[in-house]
């Protein structure tokens, strides 16, 4: 999950703030056993791996001043690591992944090594990571004592061999087609804007597809901890980076001293992708529904009804009215979703979208307009956003093979609209294109635990819209000796960079020291936003 305005993805943010029921998953199929001709091209993998991890560590990184463009301030530094774009040929392509640094604020004795992070998506930056230290970010003073804060571009992302589906200012442009379909008609529009999406992926970044797995980040994770001259990996990874923490976790047990996953991604074969994203459907309507209990609940200062069902109403009037016609001629449907999903997803935006909504309502559409609309002006955020949304739909469509079956499509997210309607259309037409994708389809990772796997901290909320419960308790169960920390009754994505002692102290505890508690853990909510 990126750092910017969030598009139906797993998108987690920083500390600054940008599937659900175990009947739906446990009736999946269980994928199949790997093959022989599979687990030699794994052997060959973790040979390269191993290969371009030795030659890392002898070649070190150049650390210089980070480009002026990059927005990261002296005395961040930046620097490149080389990686093989298949690692079944380690002396093929190589490819350059952007990192970036701020070594440790404490002395030579209190350094306990580099801290790597990962904010998640697929598709986000972790440059900023480092900036936590430069902001002086108050959760992160003990730790940054510690520790060198290390952030890397993943493959494809950024300045890391970038890949593209489509021209970024095409992609940002407004009005979209409003995804729920009102007819079939609406459906064969939105299948051919999926399907030339897909090809728009091959047309421009075809090379780089077959490559772009979450088995393959994680190989570039060990060769960047090799890099650094780290002996053994420190990690942060949220959202989907606790994705990429548990398969790396997998793949390389023995090259790990801390791991902190934080929002946790179910990581069972069977969930990764298609399953988790109509799971997400379900936790975004609950999540939803908590966002207008509070709308309600401070209608002194909003005005959009004392009842969680007024509030809903207001929502369904106005969506009907930009549906009909777009606010300002740019804000439809599926603009007001991108806009206002970001609650569900973030406490720390439920005071901006119900502000912006509540001007709406007292006459001021120009508020919502400005907050939901495009800015065609500023193309490098518009280059970030197309990036992101790239490597979103790449790293997914390669990682497992999808439903090719339009039927099953239809069937699944119509079944699930009826009960589940904020976001079930927005999700199923943003993942569409990996039921014709052109690239070579794997088969997911089997997360367990293996030898030298030390203990991993698991962070999660009750009531997560991206991520839901259900997958922190599935990684608990496959990484033994792992602790689960649990924030009961809250929703906000990205646990870590929220004001909550009982999860601070305990993070802090087990990066300074590697202490777990005897058992798992449950925090009372962080404090709720107000208005």
């Amino acid at each position: 999950m990126r750092e910017n305005k969030p598009k139906s993805r797993l998108l987690a943010l920083s500390s600054a703030g940008a599937l659900v029921t175990a009947t739906l998953i446990a009736g999946a199929v269980t994928a199949p056993a790997a093959s022989a001709d599979s687990r030699h091209g794994q052997d060959r993998e973790a040979s390269g791996a191993a290969t371009a991890a030795a030659r890392a560590a002898k070649a070190g990184i150049d650390w210089q001043d980070c480009p002026a463009d990059w927005g990261l301030e002296k005395p961040i530094q930046c620097g490149w690591v080389s990686v093989p774009l298949d690692y079944a040929k380690p002396n093929g392509k190589q490819i350059k992944l952007a990192v970036d640094r701020m070594g440790n604020t404490g002395t030579k004795e209190e350094r306990q090594g580099a801290l790597i992070y990962n904010p998640g998506g697929p598709g986000g930056s972790g440059l900023r990571f480092p900036r936590r230290i430069t902001t002086k970010s108050a959760l992160w003073t003990n730790t940054a004592k510690a520790y060198d804060f290390v952030g890397f571009d993943p493959r494809g992302v950024g300045h890391s061999a970038p890949i593209s589906c489509v021209d970024p200012q095409e992609f940002v442009k407004a009005p979209k087609a409003d995804p729920v379909p009102a007819n079939e008609a609406d459906k064969r529009a939105q299948r051919k804007l999926a399907r030339e999406y897909a090809e728009g992926c091959a047309e421009r970044s075809g090379a780089m597809l077959p490559h772009m797995t979450t088995p393959n980040t994680a190989r570039d994770l060990d060769v960047i901890r090799a890099a650094l001259g780290e002996k053994k990996l420190n990690y942060l990874g949220v959202s989907y980076g606790t994705y990429l923490g548990a398969v790396y976790g997998t793949l390389f047990p023995g090259h790990i001293r801390r791991m902190i996953v934080d929002s946790v991604v179910d990581p069972a074969r069977e969930n990764i992708w298609y399953q988790a994203n109509l799971n997400q459907d379900i936790a975004f309507e609950r999540r939803w529904k908590d966002w207008q209990y509070w709308v309600a609940a401070n209608d002194a200062a909003f005005h959009l009804g004392t009842t969680r069902a007024a509030v809903q109403e207001q929502w369904l009037k106005l969506r009907a009215t930009a549906a009909k016609s777009p606010l300002g001629g740019v804000v439809g449907p599926a603009e007001l979703i991108s806009f206002f999903q970001s609650a569900p997803y973030y406490d720390s935006s439920w005071v901006p979208v119900a502000t912006a909504f509540s001007k709406y309502v007292a006459g001021d559409t120009q508020a919502l307009v400005d907050a939901a609309a495009p800015d065609l002006s500023d193309t490098a955020g518009n280059i970030s956003a197309e990036n992101g949304n790239a490597v979103y739909t790449a790293v997914e469509c390669a990682d497992a093979k999808w439903p090719t079956s339009w039927q099953k499509w239809d069937r699944d997210n119509t079944r699930l609209h009826k009960d589940y309607p904020f976001m079930t259309w927005a999700n199923a037409w943003m993942n569409l294109p990996c039921a014709t994708w052109g690239a070579k389809q794997h088969t997911p990772v089997e997360v367990g635990t293996h030898k030298g796997l030390p203990p991993v901290l698991i962070v999660q909320s009750t009531r997560d819209a991206a991520t839901p419960y259900e997958g922190a308790v599935s990684l608990h169960q496959r990484f033994k000796g792992s602790r689960l920390i649990t924030e009961e009754g809250a929703g906000s994505h990205g646990v870590t960079g929220l004001v909550n002692p009982c999860v601070n102290e305990r993070v802090d505890a087990y990066l300074l020291t590697g202490a777990v508690d005897s058992s798992d853990v449950s925090c009372a909510p962080h404090a709720t936003p107000k208005p």
